[in-house]
Parts: structure tokens; sequence; C-alpha cells
């Protein structure tokens, strides 16, 4: 018996709910950073992040750029990847992008923030096998209400919160977030 690989299929639809989500988001919105990041995965990786993006076109859910007035930019340290990143993680249930962002800030950095908007939006290109399907990044401006950092992560994959005026160089996505940086203060 021949056994169907439906990964091809999955890819695609995958592809086309990244498609309406970015739509969704991007429409109308003017002075927002995008880039586009490219990941040779495993197969069975691939198969998740393909089934998070069929379901809600952003397989690793969405994160913000929280700042205080002053510029300084709220960064976690993420053991899995050996980095600073900005606050964020995957959606819980039915929240929307701009809860799950609120949600992870709080837990990632204990910080209460207003969001403004959308500052960035990254296109995430996934390969496997000769497969292929993205996703989107969306990432929320934030303006801190509180400042006080507390790390109460319950994946436990955030070591540390900051605020930092000169971002460190092992922060991911440090030339988008610099863009973002020098357009927001400029």
């Amino acid at each position: 018996m021949t056994t169907v690989d439906d990964l091809w299929y999955l890819a695609d639809v995958a592809s086309q709910q990244a498609e309406q989500t970015y739509h969704e988001l991007t429409d109308g919105r003017d002075a927002v950073v995008e880039f586009t990041r490219h990941h040779r995965i495993p197969r069975r990786r691939f198969r998740r992040v393909a089934e998070d993006a069929r379901d809600h076109g952003a397989p690793y859910g969405a994160h913000t750029l929280t700042y205080r007035p002053s510029g300084e930019l709220l960064l976690v340290r993420h053991e899995g990847v050996d980095m600073w990143v900005l606050p964020g993680g995957e959606l819980d249930g039915d929240e929307s992008f701009r809860e799950a962002a609120i949600r992870e800030l709080a837990e990632e950095g204990g910080i209460e923030a207003t969001i403004e908007g959308l500052g960035m939006v990254g296109r995430i290109e996934f390969h496997c096998d000769g497969n292929s399907t993205w996703g989107v990044l969306p990432v929320f401006e934030a303006r801190a209400e509180t400042t006080d950092v507390a790390v109460a992560d319950p994946d436990g994959e955030i070591s540390d919160a900051r605020w930092f005026a000169e971002l460190p160089e092992d922060t991911r996505d440090r030339a988008e977030i610099l863009r973002w940086r020098d357009r927001r203060f400029a």
C-alpha cells in the first residue's frame, strides 16, 4: 500500500492563511518595517509550523517592541536561541494577536503596556524536502505603562528582561529593530 504524503497540501493551505493574515495586519498601514527570513528545518518541525500557520497565519505568535518614552527598548534573554529577543510568543486558544502580545509581555517581562499599532511584520519562510510554506510574524509597538521588569515565563525559556538604550550585538533581528527605532524616534 502506498502512503500519500499530505505535507505539500498542508504547506499550501498554510501559505494561503499566511497571505490572508498578512493582508489583514498590513492593509492601510504605512511605516511598518518589513523583513523576510528563510529557514531549512526538519520534517517534524516543518509540519508543526505549517499547522500553526494554517490555523492562524503566524507560527511564532505575536511579539512587541516595548519602549519607554526615553526610547529604551525592552528585550528578554531567550535561552533556547542564546540571544536577546523581543518579548512574544504563540497564541493561546482564541486569543487575538494583540492579546497574545500583551500576555506574553506580562509573562516574559512583567510589563504592562499599551499597544499603539503594528511596528514590524516578518515573512518567515520554511523549507523542507522540496516543500515550502511561510507565516507572518506580527510585531506590535507598545508604550510601557510600567517599567519594573520581572520574568515569570511559564515555559522557562526566558531568563532575564532588561531595558536597553543601545541594543546588544546578540539581539535577534537587530537590523530591523534599529530600522524601526530610527523611524519611530527620528
